[in-house]
């Protein structure tokens, strides 16, 4: 099945194209680690996904870019045809000249209604383009004004247009101390808009990427691009084809539908978090080696104790005896308590691997059966240039901290009325404030009492 992207505003079209670098440049690579057969049918599993053929042999992504100002679109394309091994469809793109001003309103009121026609035609189109649609994977900011208002109501136009397909959004969550005045109100509007027609969201933060460039990756002056490349490979790391459990020999045909399946058993929890292991600068790693336990004990700690690298886990938190009827009021300090984690393993010796470690039903909310919250996905290929590779994608309470945070920052300033007029001018009240407001206390008052 096949997955198009939507890459929306400024930040969603620089990273979908990392995003694509990233799956070119793994299935181009021949340090597969395994059987010619298994590369090529891993090899066409990710075309058949992300990319569709030209008769020039150059893939093409399948892909709808969307921007409110021209120029990054107009980069992007050529940086990608520049590549020689990829490129998009130069006719999938939609821009205008204005720009969204940071504003919520603007995109989600104005460029919306007014574009959204054409915008749903690229769609439309791209989506006819595949033998079988999975679904759709919308990529965008939550700080500015295009990604995330534009993005809010173009993720709505899809849910209308498709009711069936599944909709994914990856969002980037903005900078603590971030560059956009109005970012935190930006949020709190796009994350409580999503919650209504995604079926999941996919969070990535700047500043827990930021810190993986500076201590992982030993970057000293950290671009945009370095952030991009990061997010991008563990990207890559959850969709490029692995072997579900139930899934025979061949490769997992529905990458989206299997993620939902594994990880959103209510609608009422929909905020996926990604951990990546081991992540390292390239001229690192002709120095480590890596075991399969090693790399499992850290992931895991990550999880329970909610790090975001392998770097500087708290190793003192442990998940509460089984079997006490504590209330949750009592847990173990600064424990991270999952619905459901998904792990995936790349490279060698997968098979043998025990994950019995994750299989823990004092790690789970007690309302789903341990065997339910638990999977694991599995390919013998490499994956980038790591000889063994982990990724897990948890629903769990990693991004209570953030949101609650981000929520409070947002309520003190519409309780002071600081910049509202720039929103009620484009149409948005503080009723739909309040409405969204009422919608993040709920998702945060649920997570708080897993």
């Amino acid at each position: 099945m096949s997955i198009v992207t939507v890459q929306l505003g400024q930040c969603g079209n620089q990273i979908g194209h990392e995003v694509f670098s990233a799956l070119c440049s793994d299935i181009r690579g021949t340090h597969g680690l395994c059987s010619k057969k298994e590369n090529e049918s891993y090899h066409d599993s990710c075309k058949e996904r992300f990319f569709c053929e030209e008769e020039s042999g150059v893939p093409v992504a399948r892909a709808v870019l969307v921007d409110m100002e021209p120029k990054v679109i107009s980069q992007t394309l050529s940086m990608a045809a520049r590549s020689g091994h990829w490129k998009y469809s130069s006719h999938s793109h939609f821009c205008q000249k204005q720009g969204s001003g940071n504003n919520w309103a603007n995109g989600y009121s104005v460029h919306g209604p007014r574009h959204k026609e054409a915008i749903m035609d690229l769609v439309q189109k791209e989506a006819e383009k595949c033998d079988r649609l999975g679904g759709f994977f919308t990529m965008m900011s939550m700080a500015g004004g295009t990604g995330s208002g534009l993005g809010a109501f173009v993720t709505q136009c899809l849910r209308d247009a498709f009711p069936t397909s599944f909709i994914l959004n990856h969002v980037i969550w903005p900078y603590g101390t971030g560059e956009v005045i109005v970012q935190n109100y930006n949020s709190v509007l796009t994350l409580s808009h999503l919650y209504q027609s995604s079926d999941a969201l996919l969070v990535h933060e700047n500043d827990v990427i930021h810190k993986i460039c500076a201590q992982l990756m030993n970057i000293k002056q950290i671009s945009f691009r370095d952030v991009n490349q990061v997010i991008a490979h563990q990207l890559g790391s959850v969709f490029q084809p692995t072997h579900t459990a139930g899934g025979g020999s061949g490769y997992s045909r529905n990458p989206l539908g299997d993620l939902m399946e594994t990880l959103v058993p209510h609608p009422e929890f929909k905020l996926l978090g990604l951990r990546n292991i081991p992540q390292m600068a390239e001229n690192s790693l002709a120095y480590s080696t890596f075991s399969w336990p090693g790399l499992i004990k850290h992931l895991r700690q990550m999880l329970i104790a909610n790090a975001t690298m392998e770097e500087g886990i708290d190793w003192q938190v442990r998940p509460p005896h089984q079997g006490s009827s504590i209330p949750s009021t009592n847990k173990p300090l600064h424990f991270n308590t999952s619905i459901a984690n998904l792990v995936i393993l790349r490279g060698k010796d997968v098979h043998g691997v025990d994950l019995g470690s994750f299989q823990d039903p004092s790690l789970y909310t007690s309302w789903l059966n341990p065997q339910d919250a638990f999977s694991a996905w599995k390919t013998p290929r490499a994956f980038n240039k790591y000889e063994k590779s982990a990724s897990l994608v948890s629903n769990s309470q990693f991004l209570l901290k953030p949101l609650d945070s981000i929520v409070g920052k947002a309520w003190n300033m519409f309780a002071s009325k600081a910049y509202l007029h720039q929103y009620t001018k484009f149409g948005i009240q503080e009723e739909d404030f309040l409405d969204c407001f009422t919608t993040l206390e709920q998702v945060i008052s649920s997570y708080t009492n897993l």
